[in-house]
């Protein structure tokens, strides 16, 4: 008798299936193949195998249609029944999904791994590989392949990027290393066979692996690494625990590791202060304190003597769309901020400010001299463009999220949203207009990506030595942020930002979900019954539950039966 997990949308059963003498050969725990379900052919999984039970009428098993090929090993498969665990899923199909290959694979090719590991290592991550993984930190243009032959040293190594494209640029150099390298997707059968280095984007957390000997994250950090949709799966976490399971140690690697990461427990290897300050670009800040509040245009004098520079190809990052609008005194000038967790206020109503990250409100005064005039801060987007073009007397092209990738059309200057950051390879100047937007953006991870959004500028930059130049236009010059990227020392946010977590019962001090949609509310309810759960809210419908820790939280949404209406959960929502 095989288990069955069929690949339908919303059915999160198992049913049970005569294995035909025929296929007996062909099925084990991972198998792909196609059964029969309510009057029509469907794929799936088998998840267990086994007698039928004696008191089962075995006239009421249908058999397993077909099988369709290789599928998830059963290593993954009870990997997958922990994150369904972990994320609030309670469903294993789409963890199984991901697992997959692509196309059907009817058999697996021979294993194809080299004799030995060649190039030079990183001799910090050589030493975390010896003793069981930790978190690396380098600077943002420290080269990623030094680290894969650390890890690979250990036996074949699992890498993790952010981007499908980070990932074929990096399997190419490590193939010209001597490596065996499949990168999946595309190269799932041959990762299934056995290769020296198995790479990939957020997926490649499911990669199929014969035996993993390390595992790798890079850019543990970075957003992109964690599930949008629901479950809301994070690969970093996925890969330690596969690594933990089997064994093997694990390298997260990131010029500015996650608070997460960090209050782990995880061993740190930082590199010497020379090496990361010479890692970093020269950070420039335009300090805009003493400018009138209402003045509209962002092209500071700064920006303008880069802009005009025909030797120096200039990026400008402007993150306008849904952001919060900003307040500033017409007195003094100060920013007007949440006096509880420092996020920026908006005016949502006549006679009062509200903070959109924590909730509070309160009169329309500035904090800092007591004066009522307050002035709006609305940055010109859709006459951006056109204002650098006039500036810079050069062609300046647009680029945003909905521009399709790969269609970046040459030119000396781009502007555009972060979006940018990742179309551009290389600049010479790297100015962030307006970035108060990030510092005082309504969400508890601000600080944290704000740091983020750096870090990946200064790789377009490239290390100090290439005379690229990070600039920052902003009117809280002394930042903890913008101090930490000043001495090329991350570590001097993390004491800081540690603290308003703690103080706001916010992730990683505690562990964090969103429920929303239409069964929200049946399933708060039973959710406040659940021991070590604190629930809040709804504010725009949606609930936040807190719990001690993961497993607490994970705990308390596998006890509670789901509503029958639809409800979304986010774990772990990077973006509250």
């Amino acid at each position: 008798m095989a288990r069955v997990v069929p690949d339908v949308t919303g059915l999160d059963k198992q049913f049970d299936y005569l294995v035909p003498p025929d296929l007996a050969d062909q099925v084990r725990v991972g198998t792909m193949v196609r059964v029969g379900l309510a009057g029509r052919r469907v794929g799936g999984w088998v998840v267990g195998l086994g007698p039928p039970a004696e008191d089962l009428p075995l006239e009421r098993l249908r058999p397993l249609a077909k099988v369709t090929g290789q599928g998830p090993a059963g290593e993954l498969i009870d990997l997958a029944g922990w994150a369904s665990w972990r994320w609030a899923a309670g469903r294993l199909r789409p963890f199984l999904g991901t697992a997959s290959p692509a196309r059907a694979v009817p058999a697996l090719p021979v294993a194809a791994r080299s004799a030995a590991t060649p190039g030079p290592v990183d001799p910090g991550g050589a030493r975390l590989a010896r003793t069981g993984g930790g978190v690396l930190r380098r600077p943002p243009s420290a080269d990623p392949v030094p680290i894969v032959l650390a890890a690979a040293a250990a036996g074949p190594v699992l890498v993790v990027t952010p981007a499908l494209d980070g990932a074929r640029l990096l399997g190419a150099r490590l193939r010209r290393a001597g490596l065996t390298v499949a990168v999946v997707p595309k190269d799932w059968a041959a990762a299934a066979g056995g290769v020296d280095v198995v790479l990939g984007a957020r997926a490649a957390a499911w990669a199929p692996m014969p035996r993993l000997g390390a595992a790798v994250v890079l850019d543990e950090h970075d957003e992109a690494l964690q599930e949008e949709r629901s479950p809301t799966w994070h690969a970093r976490d996925v890969v330690l625990e596969r690594a933990r399971r089997a064994g093997a140690p694990c390298l997260l690697v990131s010029p500015v590791p996650s608070l997460a990461t960090l209050s782990s427990g995880a061993a740190l290897e930082v590199p010497s202060r020379n090496e990361e300050r010479a890692g970093w670009p020269i950070l420039e800040v335009v300090d805009r304190t003493q400018e009138e509040p209402w003045r509209r245009s962002l092209i500071s004098s700064r920006l303008l003597r880069y802009l005009v520079d025909p030797d120096r190809l200039v990026v400008c990052v402007l993150n306008a769309p849904g952001r919060a609008r900003r307040l500033a005194c017409r007195s003094c000038r100060a920013l007007q901020r949440c006096e509880r967790c420092q996020a920026a206020v908006a005016q949502v109503r006549e006679g009062g400010l509200r903070c959109a990250r924590c909730g509070v409100e309160r009169p329309v005064v500035c904090q800092s001299c007591g004066a009522s005039a307050l002035a709006a801060l609305r940055p010109g987007v859709s006459a951006l463009r056109n204002q650098l073009e006039s500036a810079a007397g050069r062609p300046v092209v647009e680029v945003t999220g909905a521009d399709p990738a790969g269609n970046l059309a040459p030119a000396e200057v781009y502007v555009g949203t972060e979006a940018v950051l990742h179309r551009v390879p290389h600049a010479d100047v790297v100015a962030f207009l307006d970035f108060d937007d990030e510092l005082l953006a309504p969400r508890f991870r601000a600080d944290e990506q704000a740091l983020a959004l750096l870090a990946r500028a200064a790789r377009l930059l490239g290390p100090r030595s290439d005379g690229g130049r990070l600039l920052v236009q902003t009117r809280l010059p002394r930042h903890e942020v913008l101090d930490a990227v000043l001495h090329a020392d991350p570590g001097r946010l993390t004491a800081a930002a540690l603290a308003r977590r703690a103080e706001l019962d916010l992730p990683p001090v505690s562990a964090l979900a969103v429920v929303s949609d239409a069964g929200a509310e049946a399933m708060v309810d039973e959710l406040r019954r659940a021991p070590g759960v604190r629930v809040s809210g709804p504010a725009d419908g949606r609930y936040l539950v807190r719990a001690a820790d993961a497993s607490t939280l994970a705990d308390a949404f596998a006890s509670t039966p789901r509503p029958h209406a639809r409800v979304r959960i986010e774990v772990d929502p990077p973006r509250v």
